[in-house]
C-alpha cells in the first residue's frame, strides 16, 4: 500500500482556523478512539497546540480492550496530559469532563482568584479526527443534538461555540486528518475501524491486516468466531487462510465478500473487545 493522500479542502481550512482560535481557549480536549489511541491522534496536533493544556478522551472505551485502555491512560498521564476513558454513546464518563478540566487548570483559576477576578467559564476547544465520536461527546455534554452525528467520516463541517453550563464552553471543530499516513499500518488500523472512507483501500488488504493482527493478539477470540476453520489449517499463510474462509463460508471464490464480512465482524465487535494500538509497541517505536 502506498501512502494514503486524503486532505480535503475543508480540512486544510479547519486546520488554519484551529490555529487562529487556539489563543481564545484555556484547554484543548482531544477525542480519540480507545481502540486506537495513537493511530486516531492527529500527529500535527502537538505542533499546533504546543504547550496548551490538554485533556485526552479515550472514547468508545466500551469497545476497547480494558487492560490496554488502562495502560494508555497511564501513558498519556506520564506525558503530562489528563486522560479519561469514556463511552459517549451511553454517556459514561461525560460528567467527569468539566471537573477534570477544572483540575487541569486549577493553578490558573487560583491565580485569577488571587487577583480578585471573578470565576468565568473555562473555554475549551474540542478536536479529533473524523469518526472518533466527537459530535456524540458534544451532544452528551450539552444534552441535545446540537452537533451533527453520523457513521461516516467528516460529518462536522464548521466551527461553533457551545455553552455546556456556567463552568464550561466548548468550541467545536471539524474533524481533521493529516495530509498523508507516513506508516501504512496506521491507514490499515483506521480503515479496519471505519475511521476513513472504505474506498481508500482494498477490502482484502484491510481484511488480511486484521486477520494477522487478531491471530497475533486475540488468537482465541478469532478462532472462536471462525471455528469452522480446522485447527490444522489455522497456520496457513494469511492470503490462503482468507481464501479458505471464503470457501468455508459458502462464498465460493468471492474473496471481497469474505473480506467485507470479516471487517464488519471486527467493527461490530463480533470478535470481542479489542485495541489495535498497544502501548508496548508504541513505546518501542
Amino acid at each position: 500500500m502506498g501512502k494514503i493522500q486524503w486532505f480535503p479542502g475543508h480540512m486544510a481550512k479547519a486546520r488554519r482556523e484551529v490555529i487562529e482560535k487556539l489563543k481564545l481557549v484555556d484547554i484543548v480536549i482531544e477525542v480519540v478512539d480507545a481502540r486506537l489511541p495513537k493511530s486516531s491522534q492527529n500527529p500535527m496536533l502537538d505542533k499546533i497546540i504546543q504547550q496548551k493544556p490538554r485533556l485526552v478522551l479515550l472514547n468508545k472505551a466500551d469497545l476497547a480492550d480494558p487492560e490496554e485502555t488502562k495502560k494508555w491512560q497511564a501513558h498519556f498521564e506520564a506525558q503530562g496530559m489528563a486522560c479519561l476513558a469514556i463511552n459517549a454513546q451511553e454517556g459514561k464518563g461525560i460528567k467527569q469532563i468539566t471537573p477534570t478540566c477544572e483540575k487541569v487548570l486549577a493553578d490558573k483559576i487560583q491565580r485569577r482568584r488571587e487577583k480578585g477576578m471573578k470565576d468565568k467559564a473555562i473555554r475549551a476547544m474540542i478536536i479529533g479526527i473524523p469518526n472518533v465520536g466527537k459530535s456524540t461527546v458534544l451532544n452528551r455534554l450539552i444534552r441535545k443534538n446540537v452537533a451533527k452525528t453520523g457513521n461516516k467520516p467528516g460529518v462536522t463541517k464548521a466551527q461553533q461555540w457551545l455553552k455546556i453550563d456556567k463552568k464550561l464552553e466548548l468550541l467545536d471543530t471539524p474533524g481533521i486528518l493529516w495530509p498523508k499516513f507516513e506508516e501504512e499500518e496506521t491507514g490499515y488500523k483506521l480503515a479496519l475501524t471505519g475511521a476513513i472512507k472504505d474506498d481508500l483501500l482494498h477490502f482484502d488488504d484491510i481484511a488480511l491486516f486484521g486477520l494477522e493482527f487478531f491471530d497475533r493478539h486475540y488468537h482465541e477470540a478469532l478462532w472462536k468466531r471462525y471455528a469452522f476453520i480446522p485447527e490444522e489449517d489455522r497456520t496457513l499463510p494469511y492470503p490462503e487462510l482468507l481464501m479458505l474462509m471464503t470457501e468455508k463460508r459458502g462464498f465460493r471464490d468471492d474473496y471481497e465478500r469474505m473480506s467485507k464480512q470479516f471487517i464488519q465482524d471486527v467493527r461490530t465487535n463480533k470478535l470481542g473487545r479489542y485495541t489495535l494500538d498497544w502501548v508496548e509497541e508504541n513505546e518501542n517505536d
